[in-house]
C-alpha cells in the first residue's frame, strides 16, 4: 500500500550498551542497527524517510544520509520520549507537505526488523480500516516490553509499559515492538495532547494509541518471526541475537548445498554469496560482499572480508582483504592479504607470506615467509622464502616488476621501482636494485669475513 511518510526513531544514547557509540551505530552482521531499519523501511517506498536523532546527533544524522542522501533529519529537542520525538518529526513534515495517507513509525534498534514483516503489517492495516495499528509478538520472557492490553473482544486498549504495569498487566506476554501505522491525521492530533504523567516523566507514543481510538478501531498484527522485532538493549541482548540470527544463515547455507562443519564458531554477513559445495571450517568469518566459488575450501580459522574466491581455491588459517584469489589457488596458512591483490589459477602464496596490491599470474608461486607489495609477477615463477619487494622510500611507493618463469632464490631484495624480466633466475641473497633483462642470471655478492678465536667483551 501506499505510504506517505516513515519516521524512525533514532535520538536515544542506549545507556545499557555502556558505549560512547549511540546505540543505534552499532553493527549486526556487518551493518549498523541504523542503516538495517532504514533499508527495511525504504524498500517500501515511502514518499519521505524522517529519521529522529538527538544522542551525537550530526554523527547519527551523518550514517543515515550516507544510507540515503534525500533523508529528512529530524532534531529532537531536550524534552525526553517516543512520543516527543514523533511530535518534533510530524511538525517538520507538516512544514514541508500536508501528510494524507498512512504513516509508519520504526524504532531503530532492531536490527532485524525486515520489509516482509512491514508489508505485512501495512496490508493488515490497509485492509482494516483501522486508525492505528501497531506490530505485536508474543515472547516467553517478556520484561522490558510495554505489554498489549486488550479487551474482551480482542481489540486493543492500549500499551503499558513495564515500570508502570500492575502484577495483572505484567502477566500479559503481547507485547509491543515499537512499531506503528497511523493515518496522518490521526496521528497529528493524537501526539498534540501527550503529557508526561508516568514514572519516567517522559513523552510515550503508547499513550497515543489511546487517543486514536477515538477516531476508530485500534489494531494489532502479530509479527510471524519474533526475532525480526526484537529490540536491542545491552550487549548481552545483542550477543544472544547475533547468535541466533547467525544460526539461521549458517542454517540457511547448509540447506542451499554448503558445508560447513561447526555453525557455532562460523560467521557469514548478509551479503556474503557462497556456492553450493564449497566447505567452510570452523573458526571463520565471512563478511562484506565476500563471494566464494564451487568446491573452494575456506578455513579454519580464516577471515574474508570483500574478498572473492574463485572455485577450487583453498584459503587456510588467513586474512583475506578486498582480494581475487584464482580458481584452484593455494592461500596460508598464516597468510595476510592486504586489499588490491589480484591472483590468478593455480597460484600459491604460502605460510607468513604478506601482500598488498600484488598481481600475480597463473601458477605462480610465492611459498613462504615473503613480502610482496606493490608488485606484478608474471606466471609460473618461483619466488625463493624470505624475498621482499621493498616498495617504500620513505616518501613515495614504488612498483616491482617481475616477469614469467623467473625463479628467484632464497632472500632476494628488490629495490623498487625495478623490473625482473622473464625466464630469470637469480641467486640467493641478492639485492636487485637495477633493471634486468630476459633470460639471464643475476647475482649480487656481499663478501665474507670470519674472524678466529673471537668472543664477546664482558664486563668481567
Amino acid at each position: 500500500m501506499a505510504l506517505t511518510a516513515a519516521i524512525i526513531l533514532a535520538a536515544g544514547e542506549g545507556t545499557r550498551m555502556r558505549s560512547s557509540t549511540p546505540k543505534v551505530l552499532h553493527t549486526f552482521a556487518g551493518k549498523t542497527f541504523l542503516e538495517r531499519v532504514m533499508a527495511s523501511v525504504e524498500a517500501l517506498k515511502p514518499e519521505t524517510t524522517a529519521v529522529v536523532v538527538r544522542y551525537q546527533a550530526e554523527r547519527v544524522a551523518q550514517a543515515a544520509r550516507d544510507v540515503d542522501e534525500q533523508v529528512c533529519i529530524v532534531n529532537q529537542d531536550e524534552i525526553p520520549g517516543t512520543g516527543r520525538a514523533v511530535q518534533c518529526a510530524m511538525a517538520q513534515l507538516q512544514q514541508q507537505a500536508s501528510l494524507e495517507g498512512s504513516v509508519l513509525i520504526a524504532a531503530s534498534d532492531m536490527p532485524l526488523l525486515d520489509t516482509d514483516t512491514l508489508s505485512q503489517l501495512l496490508e493488515f492495516h490497509k485492509n482494516s480500516g483501522d486508525s492505528a495499528t501497531v506490530l505485536t509478538t508474543i515472547l516467553d520472557d517478556p520484561t522490558g516490553y510495554g505489554r498489549i492490553i486488550r479487551d474482551s473482544e480482542g481489540d486493543v486498549l492500549g500499551i503499558v509499559e513495564q515500570k508502570d504495569a500492575n502484577k495483572n498487566e505484567l502477566a500479559v506476554h503481547e507485547v509491543n515492538t515499537s512499531v506503528y501505522v497511523f493515518e496522518a491525521q490521526v496521528l497529528a492530533d493524537a501526539i498534540a495532547h501527550l503529557d508526561s504523567d508516568n514514572a519516567q516523566h517522559e513523552f510515550y507514543l503508547t499513550d497515543a494509541l489511546k487517543a486514536a481510538k477515538q477516531y476508530g478501531r485500534v489494531g494489532a498484527f502479530a509479527a510471524p518471526d519474533p526475532l525480526s522485532v526484537e529490540g536491542v538493549n545491552d550487549r548481552v541482548q545483542l550477543s544472544a541475537m547475533e547468535r541466533a540470527y547467525n544460526t539461521r544463515v549458517c542454517e540457511r547455507w547448509m540447506r542451499a548445498g554448503v558445508s560447513i562443519l561447526d555453525p557455532s564458531t562460523t560467521w557469514i554477513e548478509d551479503d556474503v554469496e557462497i556456492s553450493a559445495d564449497a566447505t567452510i571450517l570452523p573458526g571463520s568469518f565471512l563478511k562484506g560482499h565476500t563471494t566464494i566459488g564451487e568446491y573452494a575450501v575456506v578455513g579454519p580459522y580464516t577471515t574474508l572480508i570483500d574478498a572473492t574466491i574463485d572455485a577450487g581455491a583453498t584459503v587456510e588459517r588467513s586474512r583475506v582483504q578486498e582480494t581475487h584469489i584464482g580458481k584452484n589457488a593455494n592461500i596460508g596458512p598464516w597468510t595476510y592479504l592486504r586489499p588490491g591483490n589480484d591472483l590468478g589459477e593455480g597460484t600459491k602464496a604460502g605460510a607468513f607470506v604478506e601482500m598488498k596490491k600484488a598481481h600475480i599470474g597463473n601458477g605462480t608461486k610465492v611459498p613462504h615467509l615473503s613480502y610482496v607489495g606493490d608488485s606484478t609477477l608474471g606466471e609460473h615463477t618461483n619466488i625463493g622464502g624470505g624475498s621482499i619487494t621493498a616498495n617504500y622510500d620513505g616518501v613515495h611507493k614504488h612498483h616491482t616488476t617481475i616477469g614469467s618463469n623467473v625463479h628467484v632464490g632464497a632472500g632476494n631484495l628488490f629495490v623498487a621501482p625495478v623490473t625482473v624480466g622473464d625466464d630469470v633466475t637469480t641467486g640467493a641473497g641478492s639485492v636487485i636494485r637495477h633493471d634486468v633483462p630476459d633470460d639471464c642470471m643475476v647475482y649480487s655478492t656481499n663478501d665474507q669475513h670470519v674472524v678466529e678465536h673471537w668472543r664477546p667483551h664482558t664486563n668481567d
